[in-house]
């Protein structure tokens, strides 16, 4: 239903089989890129496993790169709202939440099998997608560090706003430093993490 609540009028069938289709691919494509890496996923196969046309593929995503960046977002927008989440449930306590924001995150790096492929083939310095999650325009890094501020401006609004951006830039800067080359005693990050953000807000 709509906000008045009447029904909602279902999608044109043409608008409903393209949602299916895009969600087809990017599934498919997740599953590939944890099977093998994403430098082995070709619109071929894609194609084949999906059920879906290379034309109608490269329609919906433009070329591989566009499939690259619709995965990227999809997996960001479930990781930050499992991340939001954790944090809401410490609002009370700064070093707390933060320390379990990370430790979710660390968690995802491990048991999310995509996740775990991009970042265990950018050690080996093959993966493409790591620029996706990092460095390209709204990556996860800078949803991340966005995500953290404004919670921070929420729950700490004591600090000065330029501790607060400092502090999420450094946790999130550490916590993905940590799921790249994690650190000998796993188990110790979290703590050390929210540590050091609280240091820089001075709580």
């Amino acid at each position: 239903m709509d906000t008045e609540g009447t029904p909602a009028r279902p999608d044109p069938p043409r608008v409903a089989w393209r949602r299916q289709m895009r969600e087809r691919v990017l599934a498919e494509a997740r599953a590939l890129a944890a099977e093998g890496g994403w430098d082995r996923v070709r619109v071929a196969d894609l194609a084949l496993r999906a059920e879906v046309s290379r034309p109608s593929i490269y329609k919906e995503f433009g070329d591989r790169a566009g499939i690259g960046r619709a995965l990227v977002q999809r997996e960001t927008e479930a990781f930050l709202l499992g991340l939001a989440a954790v944090l809401d449930r410490r609002r009370d306590d700064v070093g707390a939440a933060v320390e379990a924001g990370v430790a979710h995150a660390l968690a995802e790096a491990g048991d999310n099998p995509f996740i775990d492929a991009v970042l265990g083939a950018a050690r080996g310095g093959t993966d493409a997608l790591l620029p996706f999650l990092t460095s390209r325009p709204e990556p996860v890094f800078s949803n991340a560090r966005h995500l953290l501020a404004d919670w921070l401006g929420e729950v700490a609004p004591g600090a000065p706003a330029d501790r607060r951006e400092e502090a999420a830039d450094l946790a999130v800067r550490l916590t993905l430093s940590h799921m790249l080359l994690p650190s000998p005693r796993p188990a110790e990050t979290p703590a050390r993490v929210a540590r050091a953000v609280r240091a820089v807000l001075g709580t």
